[in-house]
């Protein structure tokens, strides 16, 4: 199985888990982890600016890494992943948690 099976296998888990747990529409917490770059966590912050988000940033002990969590009201299963999705392709070396 390749990355990208892997990936949308990880998905579809996600949307059924996600389907069975919440009523839609609701408030979802996105938790991200990036490399401690004001440039990196400008663009992530950015990717989320316009559709209401609270966004709380929190760095490591040792500054090299910095916790990024995204509250945010979503309509639906499919619109929180198609947001794990672009972050994923537009921010190099993010970790979804």
């Amino acid at each position: 199985m390749d990355s990208s099976q892997k990936s949308e296998a990880f998905y579809k888990k996600l949307k059924t888990q996600l389907q069975d747990t919440a009523l839609w529409p609701t408030e979802y917490l996105y938790k991200f982890i990036v490399k401690t770059d004001p440039d990196k966590i400008k663009k992530l912050e950015n990717l989320f600016d316009n559709l209401g988000a609270v966004i709380n940033t929190t760095e490591s002990k040792n500054g090299n890494y910095t916790s990024v969590s995204i509250n945010l009201r979503m309509k639906n299963p499919d619109q929180v992943i198609a947001k794990y999705k672009e972050v994923a392709e537009k921010i190099e070396g993010v970790i979804s948690l």
